[in-house]
């Protein structure tokens, strides 16, 4: 066992994805419980919101869980462009007879300037903060070292990875294309690669002295098996568990993602205004008529798809949601949480078995 997995008294080498929207405090303290590690992603909430979600995992395990926040560049409002995009979206929601808000805003503040968030990790000291689009400043990053807080940053990358490796980040989740919900890419706006999982992992495994995560398109024990093989640490699924019942996905992701529906994911910039893997639906035929350049920047055009998602929900027509998934999502499987790892556990071992 990894020393980092001993450090956090993990039993598997694997990861349930934070998945803000999704993630649950019940489903992280049941992925903790059984061994691995549960995660909440609180980029959407405020602090004290983010310390009450803390505190309902701690009601329910007092096993080491993950507390992720994102680390995007606040948005630049522009107040044209913002007009132009819910102009161009006005047909849409007039489909279903409502119109769009006068006014975005940005809807979600960056853990970046975010400092109560930031005495809200520092005080309840989760065993793990782990950072989404981009890095911390440095003193928010020395500040919950020196708590003792195991820290871990998405890269999608070589360079971004070893930038988050300079800052003194403990371990990198190298997330590979295939991945499910956004793009961790520091600067989405820039040149992407778009590397696989296990093309990334295998660099990033030969390049850098941290533990690696491997997280893509993995969704049973022979995945895991295949990217620990690859020198993989751990493992990051976060599309596997959509179907758990501890997950807050509504009825009509949860049938989108265990139906046909589940063969096709796209990536668009559409529904929030960075690239995210999502299930093929209304919302990502729409963004596949348009230029990125049209789009305000994150999280100003969330404001945006939330509302038309609301405005369309409310008609019966669910096909404008986020619904994220990775490429693996046709072998998703409608499991509780815990019996899911156990699942995976028994995958794991027996896909290194037959490997010997």
């Amino acid at each position: 066992m990894h020393p980092l997995l001993n450090r956090l008294r993990l039993e598997r080498p694997i990861i349930q994805g934070p998945m803000a929207g999704v993630s649950t405090p019940a489903m992280a303290a049941a992925v903790s419980a059984a061994g691995a590690l549960g995660s909440i992603g609180v980029g959407a909430v405020d602090a004290e919101a983010t310390r009450a979600m803390i505190h309902a995992v701690r009601e329910q395990t007092d096993r080491a869980f993950n507390v992720n926040v994102f680390c995007h560049q606040p948005a630049t409002p522009n107040a044209a462009k913002e007009q132009a995009w819910l102009a161009r979206l006005a047909p849409e929601f007039a489909h279903y007879g409502a119109k769009p808000p006068s006014r975005l805003t940005e809807i979600y503040a960056s853990f970046l300037t975010d400092d109560a968030k930031l005495d809200v990790l520092l005080s309840e000291k989760p065993a793990v903060v782990s950072f989404h689009f981009g890095l911390p400043r440095r003193e928010q990053i020395e500040a919950l070292r020196a708590a003792g807080i195991v820290l871990i940053a998405t890269a999608t990358s070589l360079l971004e990875a070893q930038q988050a490796v300079a800052a003194g980040i403990d371990a990198i989740v190298a997330q590979g294309y295939e991945a499910g919900g956004h793009r961790g890419a520091f600067d989405p706006r820039g040149v992407d690669d778009r590397l696989g999982t296990f093309a990334l992992t295998r660099l990033l495994v030969e390049k850098l002295e941290v533990p690696v995560i491997a997280a893509g398109g993995v969704m049973d024990g022979a995945g895991i098996a295949a990217a620990l093989a690859l020198g993989a640490t751990a493992v990051q699924l976060g599309t596997a568990f959509i179907a758990c019942p501890e997950s807050s996905a509504d009825a009509a992701y949860r049938e989108a993602l265990l139906g046909p529906q589940a063969k096709h994911t796209v990536m668009t910039s559409a529904i929030s205004g960075r690239p995210a893997r999502c299930l093929s639906n209304r919302f990502t035929a729409f963004g596949s008529q348009i230029s990125v350049e049209e789009i305000p920047d994150y999280p100003i055009a969330y404001d945006a798809g939330k509302a038309l998602h609301a405005a369309a929900k409310a008609k019966g027509e669910f096909g404008y949601g986020a619904q994220w998934a990775g490429q693996g999502a046709p072998l998703a499987r409608a499991l509780p949480a815990a019996e899911l790892v156990a699942q995976l556990a028994q995958e794991l071992a027996a896909a290194q078995q037959r490997a010997c």
